[in-house]
């Protein structure tokens, strides 16, 4: 069966934020005294809400609650998105051409609340049929939960989908749901080979994601 359907990642597909999630948890830690470590945001990637701010808390060293942990990085990330959202060179475009052809759902690591404020400044939100957060599913990337709910929302079956990811743990958590996987990795923070390897087609930028591409 071919591609009925199309789900976008939003951090590193969509937005150039993970270097901003990476300077706001790091200054944060760092303030909190914890020990930010060498593979800290290899692992945070895909995390969902909820493990991230467990992780913190307990594995980094920061002597708070995960639940304040949460709500103060947020916060901050809140105010970074209130005075530019990072888009990346092509992705309103990319979407548009997605959006012609097919229903589109997206699947986000991020916390609701800036999933809305993000799709809702940019005016992307007209596009998207469905957006979910791992915080709403039982388990964050990469596990394959958020995407399976974003596909049963379009009321597709996985293997119709086509999904749009960069990091190693979004490629494992679509694929692990069983669609079709574009790569479009960010150079800052290239994916683990093995993790790599999962997709059908590898791009280097949002002006290659085509129709003809995704639906061969």
């Amino acid at each position: 069966m071919g591609i009925t359907a199309v789900v976008f990642d939003m951090d590193g597909v969509l937005l150039d934020s993970e270097p901003v999630w990476e300077r706001v948890r790091r200054a944060y830690v760092a303030e909190k005294g914890g020990q930010w470590l060498p593979d800290t945001q290899q692992r945070l990637m895909g995390m969902s809400t909820q493990e991230w701010s467990e992780y913190l808390s307990g594995e980094l060293g920061v002597r708070e609650p995960a639940q304040t942990v949460a709500r103060e990085v947020i916060d901050r990330m809140s105010e970074h998105y209130a005075e530019a959202v990072p888009l990346l060179p092509g992705a309103v475009e990319a979407v548009q051409r997605m959006s012609e052809r097919w229903p589109l759902g997206l699947a986000s690591s991020s916390p609701r609340r800036l999933i809305d404020a993000v799709l809702g400044r940019t005016g992307l939100i007209e596009f998207f049929t469905v957006t979910f957060s791992t915080e709403e599913v039982d388990r964050g990337k990469p596990a394959p939960d958020v995407y399976t709910e974003v596909a049963t929302f379009l009321r597709k079956q996985a293997d119709e989908c086509a999904a749009i990811e960069d990091s190693s743990n979004g490629l494992r958590s679509a694929h692990a749901a069983g669609m079709r996987v574009i790569a479009a990795p960010r150079p800052e923070y290239p994916p683990a080979p093995d993790a790599l390897a999962l997709a059908a087609r590898v791009i280097s930028g949002l002006d290659e994601l085509t129709p003809a591409l995704v639906g061969d």
